[in-house]
């Protein structure tokens, strides 16, 4: 009877994401597409997934070019990028989400998911967010979303890798290597 109730339990915490640890699983997540639809984090199992915050009036809004380039370059090989626009810091994402595709698909070619404008710190942090940055959520550390284009690695099973900040592009060799190790 013990082992049954166990189980149980653990069979419920599973549906809803949460684990005995008080994890929650990164593919529970759900979020708003930049066209408004509904995205389930459930159909990135299996990939690597690289989760940025962005800002189209910034010093760093130039990474857009490089973050489509490491796109294009892994795409076929299990890899994707998640851009959340967010204006949490000095007010560099004013734009609505359609001005914010438009500004992505014209000036720098952006084809990697690009998501609806949230908050990424605050009292109103969007739940992918709250999820990167909480241990109690993530399983591996807690952290803080310092400015535009700091760059969260997830890999195949869901799991915080890394993180890393503003001032490394997204071809820098933290992220490249962790890309290109596919025995990991």
């Amino acid at each position: 009877m013990k082992k049954l109730f166990s189980v149980s339990i653990t069979a419920i915490l599973l549906s809803t994401g949460i684990s005995m640890y008080g994890q929650t699983s990164f593919y529970s997540l759900k979020a708003k597409t930049i066209d408004g639809k509904d995205f389930s984090f459930a159909e990135l199992k299996g990939k690597k997934v690289l989760v940025v915050n962005t800002a189209s009036k910034c010093g760093f809004t130039p990474q857009y070019e490089d973050l489509e380039k490491l796109y294009q370059k892994y795409k076929d090989k299990n890899f994707v990028i998640i851009g959340f626009p967010a204006n949490n810091f000095g007010h560099q994402e004013p734009g609505s989400n359609s001005e914010i595709k438009e500004f992505c698909t014209k000036n720098y070619g952006v084809s990697f998911q690009m998501m609806e404008k949230i908050s990424v710190k605050g009292d109103d942090i969007n739940d992918v967010y709250k999820w990167l940055t909480k241990k109690e959520l993530n399983g591996k550390e807690d952290s803080s979303v310092k400015w535009n284009f700091q760059k969260y690695m997830i890999d195949e099973k869901g799991n915080l890798v890394d993180v890393v900040y503003s001032e490394k592009k997204p071809d820098c060799k933290e992220i490249v290597n962790w890309i290109t190790d596919w025995n990991k």
